[in-house]
């Protein structure tokens, strides 16, 4: 049988899944702001997205499969 803990893990699991995949779904209109959200700089200390458009308008721009074998 399985243990309270490893069904806790897995409802946990499941619900941060759920939530993952239902929030990638919705896509940003052209002229919609980005929400706020913070990574951390080369430093490794956060930046925010929210302190670099208080500075002026921000690209974000990735190398999604730049170094990955094709």
């Amino acid at each position: 049988m399985f243990s309270t803990r490893a069904v806790s893990r897995c409802l946990v699991l499941t619900a941060l899944a759920f939530v993952v995949l239902t929030s990638a779904a919705v896509a940003l209109e052209v002229g919609q702001k980005a929400p706020d959200f913070a990574l951390n700089g080369t430093d490794g200390k956060p930046v925010k997205l929210s302190d670099l458009t208080a500075k002026g308008p921000v690209v974000i721009y990735t190398f999604i499969a730049a170094y990955t074998p094709t």
